[in-house]
C-alpha cells in the first residue's frame, strides 16, 4: 500500500510542479501586476466571500462521496445521478445566496457583476471537484492528477495569449481574468465527466428524486458544516481586511493577496496529499489496516519541507517579494509574507491529521474543533485588522492555523489510537532548530541572496536524510518494489 501511495504521489507531484508554478508566478501574479493591487484586492476579497459560502455549494458532497465510493466502488453507478442532481440544485442556491450576501456587505455596480463571475467560477470548480472525487475514490490517482491541472493548463494558454497579444497586453482587465476562468473550468469539468464515463461507465442523467436528494444532503450535513467552518477561519481574513481597513482596504487586501499567493502555491503539495489520503485512509480504516506507516511517511515528507520553506521565507522575505513585485513591494510586503508563510507547516500537518479524522467519520470532533478555530480567528481579526491591517490578518492566520494543527494532531492520536513517539517528535523539533540556525549563518554570507537561498535549501534536504525522515534504503526498496514489506528501522522514523 505504501509503494502504491508513493508511486502515485510522485506522479501527481510531477504533473503539478510542471503546471502550477507557471500559473502562480506568470499568470496569477501577472494579473495582479497588470490590474494593480486595488482591483486585484477587490477580486481577492470577492473570492474569499465566495469560498466562505462553499458550504452551500459543496454541502460536503465531495468528501462524503469520496469516502462512500472508496468503501464501496460498485455503488458509483447508482449514486452518481443523485449526487450530480443534488450538486446542480446546490449550485443554484449558492449563486443566489452569494450574490445576496455580497449586496449586504456593500458591494455595488461592477463589483456585483464581478461577484457573479467569481460565484460561477466556484460553482464550476466544485462540479469538477465532485467529478474528481469519484475518480480518486476509485484510486485512479494518476488520472485525477492530470484532471487537477487541466483548468490551470487551459488558463496558462488563454491568459498567456492575452498577456502577449499586442491588442490586449496593455489593456488587461480583471474582468477578462474572471471570464477566462469560467470558460476553462467549464471545459475542464466536461473533460472530467468524459474521463469518468470511460472509467466507470456512468451516465449523464438527472435523478431529481426528492427523498434521495434530501437523504444525500442530510448525510452530507456534517461535512458541509465542516467545510463552512474551515472556510471561515481560512478565508475570512482577506474579506475582513478589505472591509475593515478604511480608507485603503482594497490596497491592504492586495498586499495580503500578494503574500498569500505564495502560500497557495506551496500548499498545493499538501492538498495533493490530502486528496489522495482521504480515499486511501477511508479504505484502510474500513479494512482495519494500520494507517500509522502512511501517516508517518506523509509527515516525514511534508513537515521538514514546509519548515524549510517557512524558514527560508522568514530570512529572505523582502528579497522574494521585491523579485515578484518590483514596482510595489517594500519591507511591509516582506513582513506580511514572512508571517503568512509561517503557517505553512501547520497547514501540512492539518492535511494529514484532519484528513485522517474525516476518513474515520469523526465529524463531530472535527466540527467542534473547527468552531474553536472560527471563534479564535474572528475574535482576533476584529481587533487586530483595524489596528494592524494586513499584518494583523497575517498574524491571526498564523496563530489560528498552528492552534488548529495541534488540536487535530491531539484528537487524531486519541481517536485512531496512534502511538506516541517522543523520539520522532523531538527529531522534527531538532531539525527545525538546526535549519533556523544554519539559515541565519548562511544569511551572513556576502553573496547573492538567490545563491544563499538555494544553498540553504540543499542543506535542508540533505539534513532530511541525516535525520532519517527520508532514507536511501526506503528509496531502493521503492525502486525494487519492496515497499509493501514490513518497515525496518530507518525507513520511516
Amino acid at each position: 500500500m505504501r509503494r502504491f501511495f508513493v508511486k502515485n504521489l510522485l506522479f501527481v507531484i510531477a504533473v503539478n510542479v510542471l503546471v502550477k508554478p507557471i500559473w502562480v508566478f506568470f499568470i496569477d501574479r501577472g494579473v495582479q501586476v497588470r490590474v494593480g493591487p486595488e482591483a486585484y484586492g477587490t477580486y481577492q476579497a470577492l473570492l474569499s466571500l465566495s469560498i466562505i459560502f462553499q458550504m452551500v455549494l459543496d454541502f460536503g458532497i465531495s468528501s462524503y462521496n469520496s469516502r462512500t465510493i472508496a468503501r464501496d466502488p460498485e455503488s458509483l453507478k447508482d449514486v452518481f445521478p443523485s449526487m450530480l442532481s443534488a450538486r446542480l440544485v446546490l449550485m443554484g442556491i449558492y449563486m443566489i445566496l452569494g450574490y445576496s450576501w455580497g449586496y449586504i456587505f456593500g458591494y455595488r455596480g461592477w463589483e456585483l457583476i464581478l461577484l457573479v463571475g467569481v460565484l460561477m467560477i466556484q460553482s464550476l470548480n466544485a462540479l469538477l471537484a465532485f467529478i474528481r472525487s469519484n475518480v480518486a475514490a476509485l484510486h485512479r490517482f494518476k488520472v485525477d492528477g492530470i484532471l487537477s491541472v487541466t483548468d490551470r493548463l487551459l488558463m496558462i494558454l488563454v491568459c498567456g495569449f492575452l498577456f502577449f497579444y499586442p491588442a490586449t497586453a496593455h489593456a488587461f482587465k480583471i474582468q477578462w481574468f474572471v471570464i477566462a476562468q469560467i470558460i476553462c473550468y467549464f471545459i475542464a469539468a466536461v473533460t472530467g465527466y468524459i474521463v469518468l464515463r470511460r472509467i466507470a461507465k456512468v451516465h449523464l442523467k438527472f435523478a431529481f428524486h426528492i427523498p434521495t436528494v434530501i437523504k444525500i444532503i442530510k448525510q452530507s450535513m456534517p461535512y458541509a458544516l465542516l467545510i463552512f467552518l474551515m472556510s471561515v477561519y481560512n478565508r475570512a481574513d482577506s474579506l475582513m481586511i478589505e472591509r475593515l481597513c478604511k480608507p485603503n482596504g482594497k490596497e491592504q487586501a492586495g498586499i495580503y493577496a500578494a503574500a498569500f499567493r505564495l502560500l497557495d502555491m506551496v500548499n498545493m503539495f499538501g492538498l495533493m496529499f490530502a486528496s489522495m489520503l482521504l480515499p486511501l485512509f477511508g479504505r484502510m480504516l474500513a479494512q482495519r489496516q494500520n494507517v500509522q506507516p502512511i501517516v508517518k511517511l506523509c509527515v516525514n515528507i511534508l513537515l521538514p519541507m514546509s519548515l524549510m520553506v517557512a524558514v527560508g521565507a522568514a530570512y529572505y522575505n523582502y528579497d522574494i517579494m521585491h523579485l515578484l513585485y518590483v514596482k510595489t513591494a517594500d519591507a511591509y510586503y516582506g513582513v506580511v509574507f514572512a508571517i503568512v508563510m509561517g503557517a505553512f507547516p501547520a497547514y501540512c500537518l492539518m492535511y494529514v491529521y484532519s484528513t485522517l479524522l474525516t476518513a474515520n467519520g469523526s465529524l463531530k470532533i472535527l466540527n467542534s474543533l473547527a468552531l474553536v478555530g472560527v471563534i479564535v480567528n474572528l475574535s482576533l481579526n476584529f481587533y487586530f485588522i483595524p489596528h494592524h491591517k494586513a499584518l494583523g490578518g497575517a498574524t491571526v492566520a498564523l496563530v489560528t492555523q498552528w492552534l488548529m494543527a495541534i488540536l487535530f494532531i491531539i484528537y487524531a492520536a486519541r481517536v485512531i489510537k496512534l502511538p506516541i513517539n517522543i523520539k520522532w517528535t523531538m527529531a522534527h523539533i531538532g531539525y527545525f532548530l538546526l535549519i533556523a540556525l544554519l539559515g541565519y549563518v548562511v544569511l551572513q554570507l556576502h553573496i547573492n541572496w538567490i545563491v544563499k537561498l538555494c544553498g540553504f535549501g540543499m542543506v535542508c534536504v540533505a539534513l532530511m536524510f541525516v535525520f532519517g525522515f527520508v532514507s536511501i534504503s526506503a528509496i531502493k526498496k521503492l525502486a525494487n518494489k519492496e515497499m509493501d514489506t514490513p518497515t525496518t528501522e530507518g525507513d520511516i522514523h
